[in-house]
């Protein structure tokens, strides 16, 4: 089953980063989100990606082209051009790396790239969120509703602590970032059937997935959620960003899998 990756976005909350790299570029433990999402997938066995690119998609494009170089020990023979390879730590990747347009939004991107995607089912996220999720388990979720699109859903953790107060200032209770208000957000991890692209007729390019696309689609009945309750965290601005940094450091990466 394929993976389509949306990276094509400017990034401009975390403008700190992506002044010269795309968002999915920015690096957490020396390698980029982008391929730590792609190591999720890859635990359970999921290696044919198909990449969504835009803003400054030709630094993803040369990351791919110079993966197998940057994950080897080589000798090189300057006077005959002679490569001898010794050692190789990459992965079983297939990536397709497709420009769908320095400012199409996520709807455009995807269409785009349906002729990629082929007849069968597929799954879809976005190149800024890592999560523990279970993959297997999703895809079983999927397949028992028959519906055409599963979005994964999450209750993201607060900001900031929550205090129930009563008369005269006593605090009745405090919670320390509580796990969300109860409600459930779009968390990525899509599993969509191709009849999806029923969805995207007509000009997507300035068309949100999760505008027009995800509404009609709960309004037919044919949108369901996989509840995560696990780790789930995306990378949307500086704080994040550094919150995902010291987390790989301490050994607490709870999205890394492998």
């Amino acid at each position: 089953m394929k993976v389509v990756i949306f990276a094509g976005g400017l990034g401009t909350r975390i403008a700190e980063e992506t002044d010269t790299r795309p968002k999915p570029m920015v690096e957490i433990g020396g390698k980029p989100m982008l391929w730590h999402i792609m190591k999720i997938y890859s635990h359970y066995g999921f290696n044919d990606f198909i990449v969504c690119l835009g803003y400054k998609g030709f630094l993803i494009k040369e990351y791919f082209m110079q993966y197998f170089l940057h994950n080897s020990d080589i000798t090189i023979e300057l006077g005959s051009n002679k490569l001898d390879v010794h050692y190789t730590n990459t992965d079983p990747f297939k990536v397709t790396l497709i420009d769908t347009g320095l400012s199409t939004k996520t709807a455009g991107r995807l269409k785009r790239v349906k002729q990629y995607v082929g007849d069968e089912d597929f799954m879809l996220t976005y190149g800024d969120g890592v999560s523990n999720i279970d993959i297997p388990e999703l895809l079983r979720f999927h397949q028992s509703h028959g519906k055409v699109a599963t979005v994964t859903a999450i209750q993201p953790e607060a900001r900031f602590g929550g205090m129930e107060l009563g008369e005269n200032g006593i605090v009745r209770t405090f919670k320390e970032k509580p796990k969300g208000d109860g409600k459930w957000i779009n968390g990525g991890f899509f599993v969509l059937r191709p009849e999806v692209f029923r969805y995207l007729d007509g000009d997507m390019d300035a068309m949100m997935w999760e505008d027009d696309p995800m509404e009609q689609l709960s309004h037919d009945g044919e949108l369901m959620a996989y509840k995560h309750t696990g780790f789930w965290k995306c990378m949307d601005a500086m704080r994040d960003k550094l919150e995902l940094e010291a987390l790989w450091q301490k050994n607490q990466a709870k999205w890394k899998l492998w």
